[in-house]
């Protein structure tokens, strides 16, 4: 029998998941990136229990446990620093098996993609069009060589918020829309230990996570209009949180100018009616691009790799039936985790006035800790498939 084939067009952490995912299940894969050069742009993410499990899944337990910080006990603070709500870390992993873990963006990606043969990792790749057939499925894309053109048995869409295979294959699909809030992201060196820990102002959200290494990433979010930029981003997170509680005007203080990024918040706001056009499968952002209020981003998209390469561990043969069913599992859960999010922004760092963010603190003041943990990580209790 030939050895399947598989392009994956996207060299992301969702791309070079289903890359792994589908290698590990005897898949022959070629991953073009558009970009010139393997990396990944970001500052830090937390993985949460269903992620930590897809990983497990994909074999890269060892090394990410030894690359990653666990997440000491936090919670959600107002901008004076007084407690909302706590995470017992025990509750947390009497729940789910295991607590949160912070890593580097770019870190789990070079995970990834030490994890993949280097000769299917291609890099100056830009798709210009895929066609799907009943049998196989064309790639036509430019190298740095030239135009080239790639026969493959499946096409993975792991292209992004600005999807071009989406654009082309589900063209009635509108583009995403602006979610309301824009946001700074970096990671510091910063040796003092904090636990993750979110903060709620007034439309306005700083969140703090320990990624190892004696690094912790931050982000800021407020609800703004799109398009904003400053010339200085970091003064302009110093004009919206530098006054806010310890250790977030420290952690500003050891944060390099060049080091922030600025980024407007989109999402897909239109679901999709399907993840599948023909040999061709959507995953990650390119299928479900949601808001981060949930942390939940990298996580679906893992989640998609290892439940495709699980579905198409068959090979090539019955690959129709085998994406229905990958659509079938990954479509409802993910767009529910998404419209989850959306709400969660609205709820929590888009919340503006005064009587609403008054009753928000006290309902949370009220709330038992198991009950708050439990209504922030229903979407963290899922496994991999057994098969």
């Amino acid at each position: 029998m030939d050895e399947p084939h598989a392009v994956v067009v996207g060299g992301g952490i969702g791309g070079l998941s289903a890359a792994l995912a589908l290698h590990r299940r005897g898949w022959r894969v070629t991953v073009l990136e558009r970009a010139p050069e393997l990396r990944e742009v970001g500052a830090g993410l937390t993985l949460m229990a269903n992620a930590l499990r897809a990983l497990d899944a994909l074999g890269l337990s060892p090394a990410l446990r030894s690359s990653t910080h666990a997440e000491a006990p936090g919670g959600v603070r107002d901008r004076r620093g007084r407690w909302l709500s706590r995470v017992d870390a025990a509750e947390m992993i009497r729940q789910l098996g295991t607590s949160a873990l912070g890593i580097h963006r770019a870190t789990l990606h070079r995970l990834l993609g030490e994890a993949l043969p280097a000769s299917s990792l291609h890099t100056g790749a830009d798709v210009e069009h895929v066609e799907s057939e009943t049998d196989h499925a064309t790639v036509r894309y430019h190298g740095p060589d030239g135009p080239r053109t790639l026969d493959a048995d499946l096409v993975v869409g792991a292209d992004g918020l600005r999807s071009r295979l989406r654009a082309q294959l589900w063209p009635e699909i509108p583009a995403p829309v602006y979610a309301g809030s824009t946001t700074w992201r970096a990671a510091v060196a910063f040796p003092e230990p904090i636990p993750t820990a979110i903060t709620w102002g007034p439309a306005a959200e700083f969140g703090m996570v320990p990624i190892g290494e004696g690094q912790l990433y931050w982000y800021g979010a407020i609800t703004a209009p799109p398009g904003g930029h400053a010339p200085d981003e970091l003064a302009a997170v110093r004009d919206h949180f530098g006054a806010w509680h310890e250790p977030i005007p420290a952690l500003l203080a050891a944060t390099p100018p060049g080091v922030v990024l600025r980024n407007d918040i989109h999402h897909l706001a239109t679901p999709l009616p399907s993840y599948v056009r023909g040999r061709v499968a959507l995953l990650g952002d390119a299928a479900h691009a949601m808001t981060p209020n949930l942390g939940q981003g990298a996580g679906q998209a893992i989640e998609d790799a290892v439940v495709l390469g699980a579905v198409c561990s068959g090979g090539a043969q019955g690959l129709p039936t085998a994406l229905a069913a990958y659509d079938e599992q990954r479509r409802p859960r993910s767009q529910s985790i998404a419209r989850a999010s959306l709400r969660a922004g609205r709820y929590g760092q888009q919340l503006h006035n005064p009587v609403a963010l008054a009753v928000r603190a006290a309902a949370l003041r009220l709330t038992p800790p198991s009950a708050t943990l439990r209504s922030m990580t229903w979407c963290a209790d899922w496994r991999p498939p057994t098969n």
